[in-house]
């Protein structure tokens, strides 16, 4: 027992012994482990104090070297600086002494123009001396001198090229000539025109003298109705079976002949049916005058006109020009001037197209202000025809036309005119006379026609009443007078006739 309690005592002790030694050992050990620690703290810190020391110093060296640079940056641009200053100086002085050279001879030159405008004064003043002198010797004025010398200059040019030309006329008219008359000679055999004369008078044919008071009527109402109807005037004397049918207007008379001859036929003749049958013959002659125009262009060969066109070139079949027929006058123009288009390389459809329109214009120049030959080229243009061709028109009436084309139609209207027995003056100036008087009439505002009748013995006005009452007829018809006392010369009287019908039509049904 007791040797277990021993062991159990030593047992203890050991462990006591085991435990004390184990707290020795740990203390030793944490010790070396401080130590240990320190010490490499320490020479971290002594590490650390060391990098300092050489980050200053290669700081403090970084630092010493960016001033020295900034300082030798300075003193360069110092330097430039004054470089630059001096330059500025040295070209002011160099400015200033060629200001000072420029003033100098800005002087200099003042003073030599002063001299000039004296050298120039004397020479002027010696010059009037001489010429005064030149005047007295010469017995002439500057003037007259420069006029004498023109005058012989003038003379001696003039003389020269007269005689040029006279050299060159000589030479070359004979050829010219005979060259002119081989292309005419050549074109007129190449075409036959006939022509018939136009009078101023158409004659109508009466189964018997008995329908003379039937066209007549009661108190000549009948004849009054075709007579302003158509403008024109019924002449109903002693001939036997004929009356005759008075005015310068072809187509008039065309329309009063056949309406006649519809009356006639049909038996019945009152104002009513007058009025058919003027209103029917208008629209049967329209229908002739598109034939016409038609007919006229397929001889030339002419395509291509407008329809409205053709119409009017149709309406020359019933215009005549110092009694020729204009519609034939105008083929005929259209055929000469291609024939000689083609002898001399002229544009032949341009000539051909041309010569056909070229009096256009007297299709309508009873109804449009203006020249015939200003009026045809304003149509020309209006339905689309070249330049070219509508200058046709305004061409055959100039002296010198500026194109070949142009010369050629004029040659060709002077041929066709010109030709024996083709016109006639006297009946063309009492055509004009009476367009003259109707032309007075229509000017007025409100006129509605005008119909010179009896050989221009007598105006037909008539008025639009809506546009002219009563009060105003009476002064229009006095004025009409006094213009044509003014404007126009004429023997004998005319008597103005002013007509203001108002018509009501009503239908009971």
């Amino acid at each position: 027992m007791l040797r277990i309690i021993m062991l159990a005592g030593a047992a203890a002790i050991g462990c006591g012994a085991g435990i004390a030694i184990g707290y020795l050992i740990r203390q030793t050990l944490a010790k070396n482990k401080v130590d240990s620690a320190e010490a490499k703290a320490e020479k971290i810190l002594a590490d650390a104090k060391i990098r300092e020391r050489d980050f200053l110093i290669q700081a403090k060296e970084k630092g010493i070297r960016i001033v020295e640079e900034a300082k030798r940056e300075e003193t360069a641009r110092r330097q430039e600086t004054q470089e630059s200053q001096k330059r500025v100086e040295k070209r002011e002085a160099l400015f200033d002494t060629k200001l000072l050279d420029l003033q100098d001879k800005q002087t200099k030159a003042l003073e030599k123009a002063k001299e000039v405008e004296v050298k120039l004064a004397e020479i002027q003043e010696i010059k009037d001396q001489q010429m005064k002198k030149l005047e007295t010797v010469a017995s002439l004025s500057i003037e007259e001198a420069k006029a004498e010398l023109f005058r012989l200059t003038e003379e001696t040019a003039k003389e020269e090229l007269t005689n040029r030309l006279r050299k060159v006329g000589d030479e070359n008219s004979e050829e010219y000539q005979r060259e002119a008359k081989k292309i005419l000679g050549t074109v007129i055999s190449r075409m036959a025109s006939s022509h018939s004369a136009e009078t101023t008078t158409t004659s109508v044919s009466l189964p018997s003298d008995d329908m003379k008071g039937r066209i007549i009527g009661k108190e000549g109402r009948n004849i009054k109705a075709i007579e302003n109807l158509t403008g024109t005037e019924i002449i109903v004397d002693e001939t036997p079976n004929v009356i005759t049918i008075s005015g310068f207007s072809p187509i008039r008379r065309q329309i009063a002949k056949r309406a006649l001859d519809k009356l006639l036929s049909d038996g019945r003749i009152h104002p009513g049916r007058i009025e058919e049958a003027v209103e029917e013959s208008k629209k049967e002659l329209s229908l002739e005058i598109i034939k016409a125009g038609d007919e006229a262009m397929y001889q030339l060969g002419v395509t291509g006109l407008d329809p409205k066109l053709v119409q009017i070139l149709g309406r020359l079949k019933f215009r005549t020009s110092y009694g020729q027929n204009v519609l034939l006058h105008s083929m005929e123009v259209g055929n000469l001037a291609g024939l000689i288009a083609s002898e001399i390389g002229a544009n032949v459809a341009v000539c051909k197209k041309g010569g056909l329109l070229h009096d256009i214009g007297k299709a309508v120049d009873h109804d449009v202000q203006g020249a015939h030959p200003e009026i045809g080229y304003n149509i020309m243009k209006k339905f689309g025809l070249p330049e070219e061709v509508a200058y046709m028109s305004i061409a055959h009436h100039e002296d010198k036309p500026k194109n070949l084309e142009g010369c050629v139609v004029k040659a060709a209207d002077a041929i066709s005119g010109a030709r024996p027995g083709a016109r006639k003056d006297t009946l063309e100036q009492y055509v004009k006379r009476l367009e003259e008087l109707e032309g007075v009439a229509t000017s007025f505002p409100g006129v509605e026609k005008a119909y010179a009748i009896q050989a221009g013995r007598e105006l037909r006005v008539f008025v639009t009443p809506k546009a002219v009452d009563d009060f105003a007829a009476y002064r229009m018809a006095r004025d009409i007078a006094n213009r044509i006392e003014g404007e126009l010369h004429y023997p004998g009287e005319i008597k103005v006739t002013l007509i203001r019908e108002t018509r009501v039509i009503e239908y009971a049904r």
